[in-house]
């Protein structure tokens, strides 16, 4: 794509959706950090009916703690991969009670050292949080950007690498959330919906699918 194409991809998304959020459920930083980490390889709708009534009684690190692997899991255990989450959750709650005086910190360096954490997590929290720009390349996003030209890379990081350099103001805050959305409801895995894609001239996938299969 070339950056007026680029532009003009953000600016339609933009105008479709000024204010995207994520669709993870949460009241506060550390229930954030919580509610990502659970949310790897699992969809948002599972973590969230599985964190309400979690976060209903569980609201700081101190909180998990209390509350103990054996009652997290009792809450968790609908998510796939729960047992390792679980005491990934329950060991970043320490961490943070012991070093962080109970408080989600603000850098990538920082949050990447909290078990289960990875760069994406990190990302989301960041921007999500504390209005950071950052690019959580996530398989939607890492997707997209292969397929429309926007951003190409084998892996997350490549993709990141891509956005970074491309993605202009005044759309960095939201970019990745848009570019999820779009993959998540649009631009899906296996039969992209090209058909209603309001990005379908600016795309330079080849194989676009412009009439709506049959009984959908």
């Amino acid at each position: 794509m070339t950056k007026d194409q680029i532009f003009e991809f953000f600016r339609r998304l933009a105008e479709d959706n000024p204010e995207p959020e994520t669709e993870l459920e949460y009241g506060n930083c550390y229930q954030l950090v919580v509610a990502v980490a659970l949310s790897a390889q699992a969809t948002d709708v599972g973590v969230n009916k599985a964190t309400r009534a979690l976060f209903a009684k569980v609201e700081t690190p101190q909180q998990m703690l209390d509350l103990g692997l054996e009652g997290l899991i009792d809450h968790i255990k609908t998510i796939g991969l729960f047992n390792s989450k679980a005491k990934n959750v329950i060991a970043l709650s320490q961490l943070l009670v012991d070093e962080y005086g109970g408080k989600v910190p603000d850098t990538r360096e920082d949050l990447v050292r909290l078990p289960g954490v990875g760069r994406k997590t990190a990302n989301v929290v960041l921007n999500c949080w504390f209005k950071q720009e950052t690019f959580a390349v996530d398989t939607h996003i890492l997707r997209v950007g292969n397929r429309t030209g926007l951003a190409k890379g084998k892996t997350p990081e490549q993709v990141e690498a891509k956005l970074e350099k491309r993605v202009p103001q005044p759309f960095r805050l939201h970019a990745h959330h848009w570019l999820i959305l779009h993959g998540r409801y649009v631009c899906k895995a296996r039969t992209p919906e090209c058909w209603r894609c309001q990005l379908v001239d600016l795309c330079s996938y080849r194989k676009k699918v412009l009439e709506k299969p049959k009984g959908r």
